[in-house]
């Protein structure tokens, strides 16, 4: 990674959703993803930030978000390194799925997060402690 060493950790979407959320029953949960978030070397994905902005932003949410202020957050987080969808991300996670039996949406993360260098996997949705190649996926919260 030009300027620097290759981010080390990967946050999924549910913990940018949880930085958001207004719940008292996920204060813990948001406490836990905005000190996620303020850390140095994580990195995203434009998948992790496309699911963010869906979810934040839906009509049904209770706490949903304005347009302005999600796209005023996804751009803030920005500075973080943030892998593309290229056809060689598409690739792995398509070998992902088959080797590992993962969902698409999943393997597609783990992809973006193995092509970023990273070793660590923050997500809810995956199975806490499981390791695909070099990369071990944590559940933040549990």
């Amino acid at each position: 990674m030009p300027g620097g060493d290759p981010a080390r950790v990967f946050l999924d979407a549910n913990v940018l959703l949880y930085s958001i959320s207004t719940a008292p029953a996920e204060a813990s949960k948001k406490a836990r993803a905005l000190e996620l978030l303020e850390r140095r070397g994580c990195a995203l994905s434009v998948q992790v930030l496309q699911e963010f902005y869906v979810q934040a932003t839906r009509v049904s949410r209770v706490d949903a978000l304005p347009h302005d202020l999600a796209v005023g957050l996804i751009r803030a987080w920005r500075r973080f390194p943030v892998q593309e969808t290229t056809l060689a991300v598409l690739d792995a996670a398509l070998e992902i799925v088959a080797r590992h039996r993962l969902a698409y949406r999943d393997a597609c993360v783990v992809a973006a997060a193995q092509a970023l260098g990273c070793e660590r996997l923050y997500s809810e949705d995956m199975a806490h402690g499981a390791r695909v190649g070099a990369l071990t996926i944590f559940n933040p919260f549990a």
